[in-house]
């Protein structure tokens, strides 16, 4: 069976542009789970041979899903399905949405959830005074059947309307309330798992870890959210667009593409 019997051929009689038709066929297979996690892609001749497209055409259809996260290209090995999640920073997002927008099915498992007065740490980063109420959330982040995160989030409890508003998805509840960031400023170092998050995201002890300090604001400048989530070092990327201003164009545009390339650790 060829590649294109696989994962499904080009309509015939379908008028959109021949990258967006490569691209919707190769992700469908992404997400139905016929081009599983980590599967190479074949060569960009030989996909354009199956296809009968240019070179340019696949090379543009693969560049649009390894920008989704879908896609990550190996310089001198290859094209191969994302078995990583890349997390770009140029984007405020939550956890289920970065999921959800990979094929991946977001969950959590709760650890605990409370309501309480605010620490001084707290009351720091959120701007709050002494005795604020705040509810407290930690959980265990999954993407599929994999554990992937561990998240201890804080937030006003003017915020939201109750301690139970939010079933999975944070952002969610607090869009729901009238009351989602929107901008935040993040900070990333790295760590090792204690031998407790080890245990809960399946690791070993001193594996190594990804901190993401996460500080989330409203339009009127009021801190809503103050998060802490620990990732899997193993199975999470940090990507981050970057620009030269003398690059851009009078439309505001950069003239040379886009930087992918900035990951949170160096990958083999």
């Amino acid at each position: 069976m060829s590649f294109a019997d696989l994962v499904g051929r080009l309509e015939p009689n379908n008028t959109a542009p021949l990258y967006m038709q490569l691209q919707r066929v190769l992700r469908e297979a992404i997400h139905g789970k016929v081009l599983p996690r980590d599967t190479p892609l074949p060569a960009e001749r030989d996909l354009a041979e199956e296809y009968a497209v240019s070179r340019i055409t696949v090379r543009k259809a693969l560049l649009g899903l390894e920008e989704e996260g879908l896609l990550n290209r190996r310089r001198g090995v290859g094209t191969f399905v994302a078995g990583r999640v890349e997390k770009n920073f140029s984007k405020l997002s939550s956890f289920s949405e970065d999921m959800l927008s990979r094929g991946r099915r977001p969950h959590s498992a709760w650890i605990n959830r409370s309501v309480g007065e605010v620490t001084p740490e707290e009351a720091l980063s959120l701007g709050l005074s002494p005795g604020a109420a705040v509810y407290r959330f930690h959980r265990i982040r999954y993407a599929d059947d994999a554990p992937m995160a561990l998240e201890y989030a804080t937030i006003p409890a003017h915020c939201l309307p109750t301690l139970n508003a939010v079933e999975d998805s944070l952002y969610e509840a607090l869009e729901r309330s009238g009351h989602r960031p929107v901008r935040a400023l993040q900070r990333l170092r790295a760590v090792s798992l204690s031998a407790e998050q080890a245990e809960l995201l399946g690791a070993t002890p001193r594996d190594a870890g990804l901190l993401i300090e996460r500080r989330g604001f409203l339009s009127d400048g009021r801190p809503a959210e103050f998060s802490l989530s620990v990732y899997r070092g193993d199975t999470y990327d940090v990507v981050a667009e970057l620009g030269d201003r003398r690059a851009l164009d009078p439309s505001g545009r950069w003239l040379w593409g886009r930087l992918r390339n900035l990951d949170a650790k160096r990958q083999p």
